[in-house]
């Protein structure tokens, strides 16, 4: 079966991994890659500079081929940003002949009229954020989040009668110029690009694995460079999706306006700061500086997580990842602090990094170094794998309609 390149451009660094499908839905990691980004090639999570986005993920993939011995035939690359519009739709279908058993044809015209509902709201979401009527955007991923027929929750409605079809729909759409940029990129690299994913749901994707029945619920916080991309998983369903331009290059900033050095020095900073290389008088300002971002990046949180307005309880489960999510002091805030109360939380959430290892239907045979950081590129294998499966024998809608989901 074909090799598949995930592709994490992000703003602080590009990060790629290469694997290939293995039996029972496992994925055979071939090989890592990863380089750092100049300040200028991204902004807000999008692509910038497209020259020089090329030249530093053509380094990734020097790193990736030569470890692998060969190179990628297919690529799922990641989108992110403010402008990315992930959310779930819930649409209520009446059957006209509700004696008739659903069809898979009947499943695919319920599925286009839910994507086509939610093009025109994010298109007009876009346009009042951007002051652009003639914005154009693309459906990027769709998933369902649940179904009922008549009142009852069914896993698979083909072949069931009935008048009343709830489902809901989790769909994402990025304007037409972020995923054109991908494109070029992607052409400049000589990559065959198989999809683009939304990032926090590929991640999701990587967490609940080749399990399409999964029970897995939590909430995805990936801590990039420029932005901190949200997810919100229910019961193996994805609720939606939100981000915000507030990522570990702010933290950055921060330190260089308070101590008054430069930016490569204050990221100097920030590296050290959980280590014992810095004295205590920097290490106290560095804190300070810290502190001072971190407010305003749970405002961020807590603001992206109030627009889950059809969640009448957020799971506790809380799985950082990122570069961003290294800071001791992000964890321990998230964990020690009152941020939660305002939001519909049982209890205090449960804050932890994304254990890599423990990520299911991932073989790492060669034992390359992977952390919480490659959780995206992780995730956008797994969208790829998605996108190549054809329907199995089994008769289970989430398989049997995934094609029809693909864009």
């Amino acid at each position: 079966m074909s090799t598949i390149l995930g592709l994490d451009i992000g703003t602080e660094f590009v990060k790629a991994v290469l694997a290939r499908p293995a039996k029972k839905g496992n994925l055979e990691i071939l090989g890592v890659g990863k380089a750092k980004q100049a300040e200028g090639n991204m902004y807000n999570g999008a692509i910038a500079d497209i020259p020089a986005v090329v030249n530093v993920c053509e380094e990734a993939l020097v790193q990736v081929e030569d470890q692998a011995g060969e190179r990628a035939e297919l690529t799922v690359v990641g989108v992110a940003g403010e402008l990315i519009k992930g959310s779930t739709t819930t649409v209520h279908y009446d059957r006209k002949n509700p004696d008739k058993p659903i069809t898979d044809n009947e499943m695919q015209e319920i599925i286009k009229k839910v994507q086509q509902k939610s093009g025109e709201v994010a298109k007009k979401t876009v346009a009042l954020e951007t002051g652009n009527d003639n914005v154009e955007v693309r459906l990027i991923n769709s998933a369902i989040v649940s179904l009922t027929i008549d009142g009852y929750k069914i896993s698979n409605p083909i072949g069931f009668k009935g008048s009343d079809v709830v489902i809901q729909f989790y769909t994402a759409f990025a304007p037409l110029i972020h995923v054109a940029a991908i494109e070029k990129v992607c052409a400049e690299l000589n990559l065959d690009l198989l999809t683009v994913a939304v990032e926090p749901f590929a991640v999701c994707r990587a967490c609940l694995g080749d399990d399409l029945d999964s029970n897995f619920s939590g909430i995805v916080m990936d801590i990039g460079g420029g932005t901190t991309d949200i997810a919100v998983v229910e019961d193996g369903g994805v609720e939606g999706t939100k981000m915000f331009s507030i990522g570990g290059r702010s933290f950055t900033h921060q330190i260089a306006e308070s101590l008054g050095v430069d930016f490569d020095t204050a990221e100097e900073y920030k590296l050290k700061y959980d280590t014992t290389e810095l004295d205590d008088r920097t290490k106290s300002k560095v804190e300070t500086a810290l502190s001072r971002n971190l407010s305003v990046w749970l405002t961020g949180v807590e603001v992206a997580l109030e627009d889950f307005e059809n969640t009448s309880s957020l799971p506790r489960n809380v799985l950082l990842c990122g570069g961003g999510a290294s800071l001791s002091t992000v964890q321990e805030t998230l964990a020690v602090s009152d941020w939660y109360k305002s939001l519909p939380f049982s209890r205090r959430p449960i804050i932890h990094l994304i254990d890599v290892g423990e990520l299911p239907n991932l073989k790492n045979e060669e034992n390359f170094k992977i952390d919480h950081s490659f959780a995206t590129a992780l995730g956008l294998l797994r969208v790829g794998m998605d996108t190549l499966a054809s329907a199995p024998e089994e008769n289970k809608l989430k398989a049997k309609i995934a094609k029809l989901l693909q864009n």
